[in-house]
C-alpha cells in the first residue's frame, strides 16, 4: 500500500510554493510506492477565502503598504489568523482527509499551520504534521506552530527565529531551499568575462508577480553598458505591455520582453547577472543557476532581512537606489570581472543541490517511524 502525503500549497500568492512543492515532486521516483497529493489551502475555504489569497499578486504589486499593514496585523495576532482560517476550512479539510487518508500532512504555506493543527487537534485525529518554511530570514510567528511535529527550515537564520519564538531545537531541522533540478548549472568551471564585442547578458526579474522598476533598471544598463537585457514581467500583463512599448522601440534586439514563463531557468542559465527583488525562491532559483544576483528592493515583511542575507553570504549584493546601478556594475567588472567571479565561486560552495531530497527523505523517515516525536503518529 503507497504512502500519501497531504501538500497544504499555494495557487496564487507568489509562485514560491508552487515551485517548493514541484521540487519535492522530482524526487519520486517512477516505481516508488509514495504518492503526493497538493492542494491549495486557500480553495479549502470557499471563495471568501480564494478570494483573499488572490489578492496577493495585486496588493504586492502596487500597495507595498498595505501589505505591509496586513503582514504586521497577521504576525502581531496569528491566534485570531488562525480561527478565522479554521472556521473557513473545517469542512473542507475534513472531507479531505476522508478522500486522500493521508499518513503524513506537509504545509508549506504559513497561514494553514495553526488553523489545520486547531483542527486535528479538536477532533482528535493524529497525523504527523510537518512545517516547511519558504522564508529564509524574517518569518512570520504563523510558521512557528508548538504542535508541529516537525518545523524543517532552509536557513540558520529561520531556525534562530523559530527558537525565539519557543520551537524546541529538537524539532526543527535545517535542511536548505529546495530547488527544481532544472536550475542547476551544469558547467561547474563557469565564468564571467566581459570585453569588447561581447555584451553583458543581464536578466532582469521580480518573481511572479513583476513587481519594481524594471524600466529604469533596463534604462540604467543599456545607456551605460555593452550589454542585452532580458526582463521578465510576470504575470504583471501590463507591465509588460509598457515595457514593450518605451523600451522595444528605443533599444531594439537589445531587449526581449517577457511575460509569466515556464522557462526561466534557461532564460538564468544563459544570463551573467540576475537583478531580482528579495523573494526566496527567485534568488535561490539563480543561485542554483550560478547567477550572481544583484538586489534591487524586497517587499515589507517576509522579505526584508533577504538582501543582507544574500550580501552576508557573498551571494550577490544590494542595490537599494536604482540610479546607483552603474556604479554598482561597474565595481563588479573591475580586474578582469574578479568580484563577479567570486560571487559566482560562493554560489556554488553554498548551494545545497540536494535539499528537496533531502527534505523528501526526511519526511519519509518520519512517516515510517524513524523520527518519533511525542505524540502518537496513528492515523483515527
Amino acid at each position: 500500500m503507497g504512502k500519501n502525503i497531504l501538500i497544504i500549497s499555494s495557487d496564487n500568492t507568489g509562485h514560491g510554493h508552487k515551485s517548493i512543492t514541484e521540487s519535492l515532486f522530482e524526487k519520486i521516483k517512477d516505481d516508488s510506492d509514495v504518492n503526493i497529493h497538493v492542494v491549495d489551502g486557500f480553495s479549502l475555504g470557499g471563495q471568501i477565502l480564494l478570494n483573499i489569497g488572490k489578492s496577493y499578486g495585486p496588493i504586492t504589486r502596487s500597495a507595498e503598504n498595505l501589505w505591509k499593514m496586513v503582514w504586521n496585523l497577521s504576525a502581531i495576532k496569528p491566534s485570531v489568523v488562525n480561527t478565522m482560517i479554521e472556521s473557513l476550512i473545517k469542512n473542507n479539510f475534513l472531507k479531505l482527509l476522508d478522500e486522500i487518508k493521508p499518513d503524513i500532512i506537509l504545509s508549506v504555506h504559513p497561514n494553514f499551520n495553526g488553523s489545520i493543527l486547531n483542527i486535528l487537534e479538536k477532533q482528535q485525529i493524529k497525523i504527523p504534521f510537518i512545517i516547511l518554511i519558504a522564508d529564509l530570514v524574517n518569518i512570520y510567528p504563523l510558521w512557528a506552530d508548538k504542535r508541529a511535529d516537525y518545523i524543517i527550515s532552509p536557513t540558520v537564520e529561520a531556525r534562530e527565529k523559530c527558537l525565539e519564538y519557543g520551537i524546541p531545537a529538537e524539532n526543527i531541522k535545517v535542511l536548505g531551499f529546495p530547488v527544481r533540478s532544472r536550475f542547476f548549472q551544469k558547467n561547474t568551471k563557469k565564468k564571467v568575462t566581459y570585453k569588447k564585442g561581447t555584451p553583458l547578458k543581464c536578466l532582469i526579474m521580480s518573481g511572479g508577480e513583476g513587481v519594481g522598476n524594471m524600466e529604469t533598471i533596463a534604462e540604467n544598463l543599456l545607456n551605460n553598458f555593452d550589454c542585452t537585457v532580458k526582463i521578465v514581467a510576470g504575470r504583471n500583463a501590463k507591465l509588460k505591455a509598457k515595457l514593450e512599448h518605451s523600451l522595444k522601440s528605443q533599444y531594439g534586439n537589445k531587449v526581449e520582453i517577457y511575460g509569466f514563463t515556464k522557462n526561466i531557468q534557461d532564460l538564468m542559465l544563459s544570463s551573467d547577472i540576475a537583478f531580482t527583488r528579495g523573494s526566496p525562491n527567485v534568488m535561490f532559483e539563480a543561485i542554483a543557476a550560478n547567477v550572481p544576483i544583484i538586489i534591487t528592493g524586497a517587499l515589507p515583511g517576509q522579505e526584508e532581512g533577504n538582501p543582507a542575507f544574500a550580501e552576508k553570504s557573498n551571494l550577490g549584493v544590494v542595490c537599494k537606489d536604482i540610479s546607483d546601478i552603474k556604479n554598482t556594475i561597474t565595481k563588479l567588472l573591475e580586474n578582469d570581472c574578479e568580484k563577479l567571479n567570486n560571487i559566482i565561486n560562493s554560489q556554488r560552495e553554498f548551494i545545497n543541490s540536494h535539499a528537496a531530497e533531502d527534505i523528501l527523505q526526511f519526511i519519509l523517515d518520519v512517516e515510517d517511524g524513524y523520527y518519533v516525536p511525542a505524540a502518537d503518529l496513528s492515523y483515527n
